[in-house]
């Protein structure tokens, strides 16, 4: 048995690197007899901006979202509070520092400074680049924040609704729920100036709010509090479309091109297809090949090509697409290997789908395939909003458990 596992938009080598060595001693640690190895295309095909980014349109003025689109299930509360973090990082401070809090008719000692104050001072005092020993340093690396935590840790604890929010927290109460907000503004914002390079699952951000929490004098086990529930309901007011405008500067014009490689491949696709036959015929016997994102595209479109050739490729046992577009370019007839409505050839193998339903860039296969009873789809959480949960697939003990499962069921 070997897997071959096919990266997907915007991943270059460096990220690669870090995202194979995870997969492979996941998969390897279940299959101990299987070798794992990796198709990287990242600079060969990838896309780049010739003309820098000129084609892209100023998106700090956002549309509005249009009307009569049903909820397909009810929305994730925690995944629409962090989407507004990540929109806007300081969004629960500002709350915090306008409204105030009702004292208990206690005052503050002239000269002497409220209990938030204390709270930003012990911001402030935070190493910026903690130590690979020290668990904050050790997530913040694996997670792919380390770069923008300094930056993070400067804005939240220099801004103006800080100071103010600080000033008013007079009570030990009032500044514990400080911390919470400005611990959630620093993650937010790391992850947020991360973008596409995020690493990081749900758990993983919540756990590093938990340590800069503690670390500031706050109570980890506090929930977010006032500002918190305020801000919730308001997302899941605006999630359906206006604050996913702010993110197609970054999707478009940052270091890895999610649409960019996209939209070169479904032009220039027949090479980076032709790459991934020669890697599968590379070593023979039974494989399972793993396509996250435009990596599953590629994959879909070579077996059906393939197949409908009389060439199948037998020893791809089990084809698994993470977080793919594949269904939805073959229900919109841009999918290179079916025609639209066309069934999947009868030499195509089994094909495991996972989504997670926070990812817009990933789609349901089944419905698109109906009665095919080779084809399933699974969906995982990472916790995330968009983009964060795009890259968070591969850190998710359910998708190497789903993967499994199919192995076993496969044979």
């Amino acid at each position: 048995m070997r897997f071959l596992f096919v990266h997907g938009t915007g991943v270059r080598r460096a990220r690669h690197d870090v995202l194979f060595g995870r997969i492979r001693d996941r998969l390897s640690a279940r299959f101990p007899q299987a070798t794992v190895s990796s198709c990287y295309w990242g600079d060969r095909f990838g896309a780049e901006l010739s003309a820098g980014a000129v084609s892209v349109p100023d998106m700090r003025r956002t549309r509005g979202a249009g009307e009569g689109i049903p909820a397909a299930a009810p929305p994730d509360v925690v995944a629409a509070e962090w989407l507004l973090l990540l929109t806007d990082p300081l969004c629960e401070v500002r709350v915090l520092a306008e409204a105030g809090w009702e004292t208990t008719g206690g005052f503050t000692l002239p000269g002497v400074r409220s209990a938030g104050s204390e709270v930003l001072d012990l911001l402030a005092k935070l190493p910026p680049e903690p130590e690979e020993t020290d668990e904050l340093g050790a997530l913040l690396r694996d997670t792919g924040l380390f770069g923008g935590f300094s930056g993070a840790l400067e804005a939240v604890a220099r801004s103006h609704e800080a100071v103010r929010a600080g000033t008013n927290a007079t009570e030990d109460g009032f500044a514990r729920e400080l911390a919470t907000a400005l611990a959630r503004a620093v993650v937010a914002d790391a992850l947020s100036a991360a973008g596409p390079e995020a690493d990081c699952t749900g758990d993983e951000r919540d756990r590093l709010v938990e340590l800069v929490v503690t670390r500031i004098g706050g109570d980890a086990r506090m929930p977010g509090g006032r500002a918190a529930g305020v801000l919730g309901r308001l997302a899941l007011r605006v999630t359906t479309q206006p604050v996913l405008n702010v993110w197609r500067g970054s999707i478009t014009t940052g270091s890895s091109p999610f649409i960019g490689d996209i939209l070169r491949y479904q032009a220039r696709g027949e090479a980076l297809r032709e790459l991934l036959r020669a890697r599968i015929a590379e070593e023979p016997g039974p494989t399972v090949v793993i396509g996250h994102s435009l990596g599953g595209i590629a994959l879909v479109d070579l077996l059906a090509l393939s197949a409908a050739r009389g060439e199948p490729t037998p020893d791809v046992r089990l084809l698994v697409t993470v977080g793919s577009q594949a269904p939805f370019l073959h229900e919109m007839g841009a999918l290179t290997g079916l025609a639209p409505g066309e069934s999947l050839p009868g030499d195509f193998p089994r094909w495991l789908n996972i989504f997670d339903r926070q990812d817009i860039l990933a789609f349901l296969a089944e419905p698109v395939f109906p009665g095919d009873s080779r084809v399933t789809d699974h969906e995982v959480s990472s916790g995330q909003p968009f983009i964060p949960c795009h890259s968070a697939y591969f850190k998710l003990d359910a998708v190497y458990d789903r993967i499994a499962l199919a192995v076993a069921e496969t044979g």
